[in-house]
């Protein structure tokens, strides 16, 4: 049993999500995962941020499986232990601004002269070059601009961002797709390549059909709620206790749902005859619905609806969802043991593959916890040369505050 990432080295330059979530991912796989931090440490780790005691949340959850290392990038001597590193190492990530590579002189061409070998993936808002380039690039800015919080929410309602940061997440995806692409490619060419993953690229890409009738026939989506602008009935419906959701897209589940709701009448409608009408009449058809859940409970429907093989499940909140059989089954809980707040549960991986074992699941590294380890045994420093990086402040971390100068350097 191995795990295919096995042997694949990733340097983390990342902060927060964007440019932490692809290396999770990765590291998920068995790729070894070494954080480059800031003597302030990543943003992420401001406890104020999914506080969890004293920890942040976030930071608990986006860095499994990671090394910390801590590195003043903005020294001599600093940058050359990074260099160091680069030399053994297959991939640079990282979610700096635009122009901070360059200032600290460790962009692609600088690092592909150190190794031809190396694949640098930049996470940004909107590119490393254009208009928009210095923008900030906060998931939120990055979900309205993007036009995903005009198409979230209800009709005739404000604008609602999607519950998780999907921007952010979306820039951690992409950037993952990017670096396996990259590395399956250099297995044949022998040469690194340069990967650029803007997130407003990524969350219009998402966009998906929706996207396709705008730019093809002119449609505008509106807001649809749990709605489906083109199946009905395609949505939540509210029970005496909750809310079911129920997809009809073939006419057979139509049908089936209409023998379920003691209705049959509604099939033999004229107006319900097919999609095309159903949609056409839904704001006939809808109303007729929701008065006819109202009348169980959200499990005597589920237990009905799945009976006759109706498309139909709760509307779970987090712990009813985390609850569900397939959880279990498939092993989508992890967690580990940290050394400060201790039992640590999350979310775990879901790729699986044949003769892969169990998920990896380490402890997310205090601020520079990996430092002297990593120098010693990857680099081979002696312990001499380890304390005097510490003495003149190239490696070792000090307090994260809020004036940090990473804050300025990060999308």
């Amino acid at each position: 049993m191995s795990h295919p990432l096995e042997d694949v080295r990733i340097l983390e330059l990342g902060q927060i999500i964007a440019g932490t979530y692809g290396s999770q991912v990765l590291s998920d796989l068995g790729a070894e995962v070494i954080k480059i931090e800031a003597p302030e440490g990543d943003l992420g780790r401001i406890p104020s941020v999914a506080p969890y005691r004293g920890l942040s949340g976030l930071f608990l959850t986006f860095n499994r499986n990671k090394q910390s290392v801590v590195i003043n990038l903005k020294s001599a001597e600093g940058r050359q232990l990074f260099y160091d590193l680069v030399k053994i190492s297959d991939v640079v990530i990282d979610n700096f601004r635009p122009g901070v590579l360059e200032r600290l002189q460790i962009d692609y061409p600088t690092l592909n002269k150190i190794n031809p070998r190396i694949i640098h993936c930049s996470v940004t808002g909107f590119g490393g070059a254009g208009a928009y380039k210095d923008l900030p690039a906060l998931d939120l800015n990055i979900q309205a601009i993007s036009g995903h919080m005009a198409i979230t929410g209800e009709a005739g309602r404000p604008p609602v961002r999607v519950g998780i940061p999907l921007a952010d997440i979306s820039g951690g995806i992409y950037s993952s797709k990017g670096i396996l692409a990259a590395l399956f490619d250099r297995e044949r060419t022998g040469k690194g390549r340069r990967i650029e993953i803007s997130m407003f690229d990524t969350m219009l890409h998402l966009l998906t059909y929706m996207g396709t009738m705008w730019l093809t026939n002119g449609e505008v989506p509106k807001p649809p709620g749990s709605a489906h602008d083109y199946s009905v009935p395609w949505q939540a419906f509210a029970t005496t206790d909750g809310y079911i959701a129920v997809a009809t897209r073939q006419e057979i589940f139509w049908h089936k749902l209409c023998s379920v709701l003691d209705h049959p009448d509604l099939a033999g409608d004229p107006r319900f005859a097919d999609n095309p009408s159903r949609v056409k009449n839904r704001q006939v058809l809808v109303p007729l619905l929701e008065q006819i859940f109202r009348t169980r409970t959200t499990a005597d429907w589920l237990e009905r609806l799945r009976g006759a093989d109706v498309p139909a499940a709760p509307v779970n909140n987090i712990d009813a969802a985390f609850a569900e059989p397939p959880v279990a089954e498939r092993e989508m809980i992890v967690e580990y043991d940290h050394p400060q707040v201790g039992k640590v549960r999350l979310p775990g991986n879901p790729i699986k593959m044949s003769d892969m074992g169990k998920t990896i699941s380490r402890p997310a590294p205090m601020l520079g916890e990996h430092t002297d380890a990593v120098l010693k045994t990857l680099l081979r420093l002696s312990a001499e040369e380890i304390a005097g990086l510490h003495e003149s402040g190239a490696v070792g971390e000090k307090k994260l505050t809020k004036d940090s100068g990473s804050i300025k350097e990060n999308a």
